[in-house]
């Protein structure tokens, strides 16, 4: 009785060293090797390295399309301002006396200016009461590239000099000397640019490059969509995404301001050809 009472008892443990050595094989078989686990974190990181710069692009297209229709919106303003004055596009105060902040007077004929100093709306600021009072950040670019100053200048238009993130060419003159002059523009009647060809390009993404020295002046770098495509809007009312690969649709100014003017109208030329 004894023996097979062993015999009994070996065969049951056997049968639970069996069981338990499956389990283990069970468990083993169900997890992941080291080198299985290496292989899934490269593979992981390698998508990771694809999908990034992708999604990337994706985000930079979107503020870039954002800021098209931003554009459009500010051209239906200028048409709708044009329908209620004679036809003309906005302009504004006579230029101001030449000061160590105040460059308007010898920006002539473009200015990405919403106010001056004393706080008289200017170009594309004449549109904020009447035409973009319920959607001024309209006035500023979702893809640019440093943070965004929109609800710091609009807060000093009436007060002080503001500025918004397009050029604006608003084709009419102040003089430099003397008493200013000046005259307002058609919307139906521009003009020629110095190449001949008739102005077309009225608003641009602002693609500015000035030396660090200047920013104690408010002369500072600003750019948009890392300087690779510029939106334009065309009198006609249309946007147009222009390549600036070629850096033809840039302002580099370095350390000379008063090259600014002449080097903006340039690009503006360089724009009337997209039309």
């Amino acid at each position: 009785m004894q023996a097979n009472g062993d015999s009994g008892y070996r065969r049951l443990r056997a049968q639970w060293s069996g069981n338990r050595m499956l389990r283990r094989d069970d468990i083993s078989s169900c997890g992941f090797s080291l080198i299985e686990l290496l292989v899934v974190i490269a593979t992981l990181s390698l998508l990771i390295a694809i999908l990034l710069p992708a999604l990337s692009q994706a985000r930079h297209q979107a503020r870039r399309a954002a800021c098209a229709g931003n554009m459009r919106q500010v051209g239906v303003a200028i048409h709708l301002y044009a329908e209620d004055f004679d036809h003309t596009i906005p302009f504004g105060p006579s230029g101001r006396p030449v000061t160590g902040s105040n460059f308007y007077t010898v920006t002539g004929s473009v200015t990405s200016l919403l106010s001056l100093e004393d706080g008289a709306p200017v170009g594309l600021g004449l549109l904020l009461e009447d035409y973009l009072s319920h959607q001024p950040t309209v006035l500023f670019c979702p893809g640019a590239d440093q943070p965004s100053e929109a609800q710091d200048q609009l807060a000093r238009v009436g007060s002080a000099q503001a500025q918004s993130d397009f050029y604006y060419r608003h084709a009419s003159v102040a003089l430099l000397s003397g008493t200013p002059k000046t005259f307002h523009t058609r919307l139906s009647n521009l003009g020629r640019n110095s190449r001949g060809q008739p102005i077309a390009a009225l608003v641009t993404d602002v693609q500015f490059l000035a030396h660090p020295s200047l920013a104690a002046f408010q002369v500072k770098t600003r750019t948009s969509h890392r300087s690779a495509a510029n939106n334009i809007l065309f009198a006609a009312g249309h946007v147009k995404t222009v390549s600036n690969r070629d850096g033809k649709l840039t302002v580099d100014i370095g350390n000379a301001p008063y090259d600014a003017l002449e080097k903006i109208l340039e690009m503006f030329e360089v724009a009337d050809e997209h039309r």
